[in-house]
């Protein structure tokens, strides 16, 4: 169960195996990894379409063996320009779901575009091939969009052109039967055809305005035209060694950066993995992260973040100091969106990408616009109504987000590509699989096997609950209850914690890759 995928000449991880096989399948057409990963994009966005689609935003790092450098893409999109907080008056919040969720612009065939024109190399609508014909001819479908299907159901009922993708004949389409979404596989030609400009310029676009402003939405035409993404220098921290790389506000990515370095203080391997210790330390570094997280993490547009001291040394030795072997710190949290998929990339000539996409909460907003088959994220449900909320709502804006794709490089190559689903979940899986690689010598797919945790999230409740797999020793919960921790005892291999994936590559150049047990995902190498 804890062996990887291993291989010497490309590696592909993703949470669903038909995506895996799409990126391979390019590779195999002599694609490089830059295609390759748009083709695993574009088929999450089909075969996993609960957790991430063309209608949600993206994440990506990337390197270039001709460049020798990390860089950073920040596909996510922004508020409209009618989406003010007075267009909420007499709301206690943003809501979660139908067309007033849908206030940000999605970034996802953006982000392919940026990628593929500066680094691709088979044509455009070659890569995203595949995704097409599983959205025309139906693929089987997952137990886990199934169980979703089933669990929101009586949401996606709401809105008709939603229940039609979704709910085909009134009910959820069964695990391994053919799920078709043929409105979808026009709307992924149309982009293969014509690019992004399709999307955000052309008749998609109008479509997509259409439906909203004909359901009490708020996106304008002009919104999706004037969007744009943007490369990015990505942050970086070192750990053990390594320079860890993550993508800057408004990514909630250097709390994992902070919590690394408040680790480095700390000799890990002395105190045994799957000690006490071990978690306790983990936990109380990211809580102390999420604490300055909560302070300061929006558009960086619209104010400013003092990343040189949350990611300095001297910082992160002040707060391991502060850390209480014996005791639990409590700070405040907000629930936060679980629907996300993470996927990476290596191939032969040493290219490496680390991406990930979402639409925010499971399905959403839950809102498919119209005709287009493409679902809506809810991602600017997070902003906040407070005038005085560093995340407040403001027109053109982008949100506070969970995305966070991970990459951490030794002697200036990579070494680690990394990340997971789940809001909250994500620096702290994320700290988990990159110690247990580094500190304890485990493989990709043991890092991600071995028993998890999360503190805090998800987007259904606020609570400080430490949520633990039952193979975590009783010992050790026992003393995480004494410390203070609010431990609820969860199944072995818990959905909760989410899917993450991982690919190592040794100094001998032998690539390892892991995928989640917890997802229907795979590690495709050779």
């Amino acid at each position: 169960m804890n062996k990887p995928i291993t291989g010497t000449k490309a590696m592909v991880v993703s949470p669903h195996h038909l995506a895996s096989a799409a990126g391979a399948r390019i590779l195999e057409q002599g694609g490089n990894a830059f295609d390759a990963a748009i083709a695993v994009s574009a088929c999450l966005a089909v075969v996993y379409p609960h957790m991430t689609g063309l209608g949600g935003d993206s994440f990506w790092l990337t390197y270039a063996h001709k460049e020798q450098q990390v860089r950073a893409y920040n596909a996510s999109g922004r508020s409209g320009s009618l989406a003010t907080r007075e267009a909420y008056a007499g709301e206690a919040a943003i809501p979660v779901r139908g067309p007033r969720s849908a206030i940000t612009v999605p970034g996802m065939v953006d982000g392919w575009h940026a990628v593929h024109s500066q680094y691709g190399r088979l044509p455009f609508a070659q890569v995203l091939d595949i995704a097409i014909g599983y959205a025309e001819d139906g693929f089987p479908m997952s137990p886990d969009q199934y169980e979703n299907t089933v669990q929101h159901a009586d949401m996606l009922a709401q809105i008709s052109a939603t229940a039609a993708v979704y709910l085909p004949h009134g009910r959820a389409v069964k695990a391994g039967e053919r799920f078709v979404q043929r409105d979808l596989a026009a709307s992924l030609r149309a982009i293969a055809e014509q690019g992004r400009d399709a999307f955000y310029k052309g008749d998609i676009a109008e479509r997509i305005v259409r439906y909203l402003e004909g359901s009490g939405g708020l996106l304008t035409k002009e919104d999706f035209s004037e969007h744009s993404g943007e490369w990015v220098a990505p942050l970086k921290g070192s750990y053990r060694g390594h320079e860890v790389y993550q993508v800057p506000p408004n990514s909630q990515g250097f709390v994992a950066l902070m919590a690394l370095q408040m680790l480095e203080n700390y000799d890990l391997k002395s105190y045994g993995h799957g000690s006490y210790t071990y978690y306790h330390l983990m936990i109380e570094a990211l809580k102390l992260g999420f604490r300055d997280r909560n302070l300061y993490l929006t558009d960086p547009a619209f104010a400013e973040i003092p990343l040189e001291r949350l990611l300095s040394p001297a910082y992160a030795a002040e707060l391991a100091a502060s850390i209480k072997l014996d005791g639990a710190c409590s700070i405040d949290t907000k629930p936060v969106g679980n629907d996300t998929a993470y996927a990476a990339v290596v191939d032969e000539e040493g290219n490496a990408v680390s991406f990930i996409q979402s639409l925010y909460f499971e399905f959403g907003s839950g809102v498919v616009a119209g005709d287009t088959g493409i679902l809506l994220q809810n991602r600017g449900s997070f902003f906040s109504l407070e005038p005085q909320h560093v995340n407040r709502l403001e027109p053109r804006k982008r949100t506070f987000h969970t995305l966070m794709p991970a990459m951490a490089c030794l002697n200036g190559k990579p070494s680690h590509l990394f990340g997971t689903q789940g809001g909250e979940g994500q620096p702290q899986t994320q700290v988990a699989i990159l110690t247990r690689m580094i500190d304890f010598g485990m493989n990709p797919q043991q890092a991600v096997n071995e028993p998890r945790w999360v503190w805090g999230r998800t987007w259904g409740a606020q609570t400080q609950e430490l949520k633990v797999e039952s193979r975590i020793a009783g010992e050790v919960m026992e003393q995480l209850e004494q410390a203070g921790h609010d431990v609820r005892r969860m199944k072995a291999f818990d959905g909760i914690m989410g899917h993450a994936h991982a690919i190592m590559i040794s100094l001998d150049g032998v690539i390892s890759g892991g995928a989640d047990p917890r997802s229907d995902g795979a590690a495709i190498g050779w």
